[in-house]
């Protein structure tokens, strides 16, 4: 592509988004590398879709009908029941720019209210995927009937991934700091042919997509010996994962500081200590 002068013109933004989602129609409905959940399968890619992009989910703020946030990745795990449904998300935001990350961000910076997420019926009535032909409002395991308008849901958790140009990246990973729910990945390793299988990035996913209850200790039991006495193992939320080559001149700690956006932040880092001299909150 050449401009008047005959300089070579930018490729525009618009091939980046459909590369991006070329790539992300790929990935399958539970995101790539999550371990399976004992308790059943409730994940169902929202974004983006092979249909007109009209009916697929979107997020939006309560109240709002026309400010909407389109993630170019959005998965959607269902909880909850039928009176009170939920739904923790995992979004990937693909960026351009630094300001275009710095917009992304604030979509879904942390606020005294709680985002909506927005399932259009005709997304619902689809088939969930082609080898179970199970629609997706059945596969939601919330919905007890079939819907005849929008499934309307708050969103319990979010996690979201945003994919930087390698010049971006190194920028950013130099001197930021990821919020808890916030990861960070090179374009190049989104964009790349069967990303989907990139042990490193399926290993970074798995970390992002994992609910905020994987941070909780889980106490398993295990088989009881011949002896009679029992054993317990006790897991929790997986460590540091690898790291995924960008090309980038970024040092390895800050690589990995970056790829694995530690999540689960205590209360004390959220919230400023009150001391007793201030005044009491009942003045």
């Amino acid at each position: 592509m050449f401009s008047p002068a005959g300089r070579q013109a930018q490729k525009p933004l618009r091939w980046l988004d459909d590369l991006v989602q070329c790539r992300l129609q790929q990935w399958p409905n539970r995101p790539p590398g999550l371990a399976p959940d004992p308790r059943g399968d409730f994940w169902l890619r929202g974004r983006p879709g092979t249909s007109d992009n009209a009916y697929q989910p979107f997020l939006k703020l309560p109240g709002a009908d026309r400010m909407r946030t389109l993630p170019d990745g959005l998965w959607l795990n269902f909880g909850g029941n039928a009176a009170e449904p939920y739904v923790d998300i995992f979004a990937i935001e693909a960026c351009g720019s630094l300001q275009n990350l710095l917009d992304k961000r604030s979509r879904f910076a942390p606020s005294m209210h709680s985002l909506l997420a927005v399932c259009p019926a005709p997304w619902l009535l689809a088939e969930s995927d082609a080898v179970s032909r199970i629609p997706r409002w059945r596969a939601t395991g919330v919905i007890p009937r079939e819907p005849m308008a929008p499934l309307i849901v708050p969103v319990r958790d979010m996690r979201v991934m945003y994919a930087l140009k390698s010049s971006h990246y190194a920028a950013f990973a130099a001197g930021q700091l990821p919020h808890a729910h916030e990861f960070f990945v090179p374009m190049e390793a989104l964009t790349a042919e069967h990303s989907e299988d990139n042990s490193a990035l399926r290993a970074l996913v798995a970390r992002a997509a994992a609910s905020a209850s994987g941070n909780f200790l889980v106490e398993t039991a295990r088989p009881q010996p011949a002896n009679g006495s029992r054993t317990r193992m006790v897991s929790s939320r997986s460590g540091l994962v690898d790291r995924i080559a960008s090309g980038a001149s970024v040092s390895s700690s800050i690589q990995r500081t970056y790829f694995t956006a530690a999540a689960g932040r205590s209360d004390q880092e959220r919230a400023p200590r009150v001391e007793a001299l201030q005044p009491s909150i009942d003045s």
